[in-house]
């Protein structure tokens, strides 16, 4: 059965769901019914668009699936507090989701085919977020409120999308609005963006042109993450481009000093200027958290996010915490918040202990969808989730069930 043009149309359409599920604003507002049809479509896929089941890919799957659900058993029964049903339902449903995504794309495609399917879906992610920062312009004053208990923005058509009320800037004089795309987040899109830089940079190297316009509408999202993390990006292509070609060199640092700018305004804006709150959020996302996790190094605390943000805010900092704070020079201006934890890999050594946390992190490093330039990639990704509470959703906890389903399989094999 050969790779015809509706397998790659279907591929194309489960993974965008997949990173929709991570993020987007089509799970946002419907997020049952959305989750519902990614389970229905990568079922659906597996069946008719697949090949015969590799026993050896199965059971490496199979011994994963139960592995990772023993562990969410675990964390159910020894949390600190009554935690929701639903929301581990939750975890198996998304567990289950990234389950079959995995045993799709290990048992019927290769690691190119994948690669070639996640190329084009950021592309097209990339080109609706450039027109996207350039119609906000026209369609401002025509923009329609929608909200729901998770999220609230307003949209044209329901083909753009704008935060209005936090997302607008004053830049260097310019007035604009963060770019969010599809998503409910700027820095959810920076995340793809910066993947997207990635694979064009460093393993496909096709156009120089589609780096220059995915470098500006990472800058449109005005993450300081995103614009970080293209900071190194940028850094590593022109000692790469160097060796090849030292006449670009000039090119490229004309291409460069926009990114460094922009991202020296934005650390000086987040330090000491009207969002220096946001700056204290990730500051406290980033400690509290981890006070928490070394108050319950073993099981941590649950992984209902309800019960986690209940706990926090009657949770101070350990003194430990502090005193790193005042090493380093930054003061915490917030004890504590209501809100859930933006910062994944903190919130999962809060939820589920060091033991676990560590096991989760360690496969995400063995995943094998991406294997080129294999610690850059992990750089990014493992930077962004840092900054977004993302790692626990289907398109990144993906990645984790490949390490477990790889390492199951080279273990069996071996026997």
């Amino acid at each position: 059965m050969g790779y015809s043009f509706r397998h790659k149309l279907m591929d194309y359409l489960l993974i965008l769901t997949l990173m929709f599920s991570t993020g987007g604003l089509l799970f946002v507002y419907n997020r049952n019914i959305a989750t519902i049809f990614l389970l229905l479509l990568v079922l659906f896929i597996l069946i008719f668009f697949g090949k015969k089941l590799l026993t050896r890919i199965f059971n490496a799957s199979l011994i994963a699936f139960l592995s990772i659900s023993c562990l969410f058993i675990v964390n159910y029964l020894f949390a600190i507090s009554e935690q929701s049903v639903d929301k581990y339902a939750f975890y198996f449903l998304t567990l289950t989701i990234s389950i079959f995504s995995v045993l799709h794309f290990t048992n019927n495609r290769d690691k190119k085919q994948f690669l070639d399917g996640l190329y084009i879906v950021l592309k097209i992610v990339m080109l609706q977020a450039l027109l996207s920062f350039f119609m906000f312009f026209i369609v401002k004053n025509s923009l329609v409120s929608i909200s729901s208990i998770y999220h609230d923005c307003d949209t044209f058509n329901y083909i753009f999308f704008y935060t209005t009320e936090r997302n607008i800037l004053n830049v260097f004089g310019f007035e604009l609005c963060r770019n969010q795309g599809w998503f409910w987040e700027p820095g959810i899109l920076q995340v793809y963006l910066n993947i997207l830089f990635f694979l064009e940079a460093f393993i496909y190297k096709r156009n120089r042109l589609l780096l220059i316009i995915t470098g500006f509408v990472i800058l449109t999202t005005y993450s300081t993450t995103g614009i970080a993390i293209l900071l190194v990006q940028v850094i590593i292509y022109i000692i790469k481009e160097i060796k090849r070609n030292i006449l670009f060199i000039p090119i490229i640092i004309f291409l460069s000093v926009p990114v460094y700018l922009i991202f020296s305004y934005n650390i000086e804006e987040k330090m000491i200027g009207e969002r220096e709150s946001s700056f204290q959020k990730r500051l406290l996302d980033l400690t509290q958290p981890l006070s928490i996790a070394l108050e319950y190094p073993f099981t941590g605390i649950g992984m209902d996010v309800i019960q986690f943000q209940k706990i926090r805010t009657e949770f101070y900092s350990l003194s430990i915490i502090g005193e790193w704070q005042k090493q380093v020079g930054i003061e915490m201006n917030s004890l504590t918040t209501e809100k859930g934890s933006s910062n994944s890999i903190m919130f999962l050594f809060a939820a589920t202990g060091f033991p676990t946390s560590l096991l989760f992190i360690y496969m995400f490093f063995k995943q094998q969808f991406i294997t080129q330039r294999k610690r850059l990639f992990t750089f990014i990704i493992f930077i962004s989730v840092l900054s977004e509470p993302i790692l626990l959703r289907p398109f990144f906890f993906m990645f984790i069930v490949s390490g477990f389903a790889y390492t199951f399989n080279k273990f069996t094999s071996n026997k």
